[in-house]
């Protein structure tokens, strides 16, 4: 089963996202409270744990919620493979993924500076909220069928 293991925000650009109780999504809009939030395609960023898995297999022990500036952290779903379009049900809110990656700062961020490489740009997702809800940890994730064919 698909669950969310922390959601993030953080109240300027620029800077590591801090993790929450709870946050809460509001359609067209994002997450009430975070930087990134407004009427754009990357309302909120999701990154999977087994992505953060690989960068402390390279030696980055420590690394917190939101140190990839994610807002959302998952288990248990793939979330690089979902294509775009694909809606998610997570808790009682309702999301669209609208890009898969993204291009990394023309210097690099600190973890790739130290490791190499990072799993952002390539294994990041982002989306905007369709549905208003408040979500937490161990909220369950659900890939909505689509039923209008």
């Amino acid at each position: 089963m698909a669950i969310v293991t922390s959601v993030n925000i953080s109240e300027k650009k620029g800077i590591r996202k801090h993790g929450m109780e709870s946050i809460r999504l509001v359609a067209g809009h994002g997450i009430d409270g975070d930087a990134h939030a407004g009427n754009w395609h990357r309302q909120i960023s999701m990154l999977a744990e087994e992505s953060i898995d690989k960068m402390r297999d390279l030696g980055l022990h420590g690394l917190t919620p939101g140190a990839f500036a994610e807002n959302i952290n998952t288990r248990g779903i793939d979330l690089k493979s979902l294509p775009v379009g694909t809606k998610l049900s997570i808790g009682d809110a309702l999301v669209e993924v609208t890009q898969i990656g993204k291009q990394c700062h023309d210097d690099g961020c600190p973890i790739q500076k130290a490791t190499g490489q990072c799993v952002m740009p390539t294994e990041g997702i982002f989306v905007i909220v369709l549905k208003d809800g408040v979500i937490k940890k161990d909220d369950s994730i659900m890939i909505q069928e689509d039923r209008s064919l």
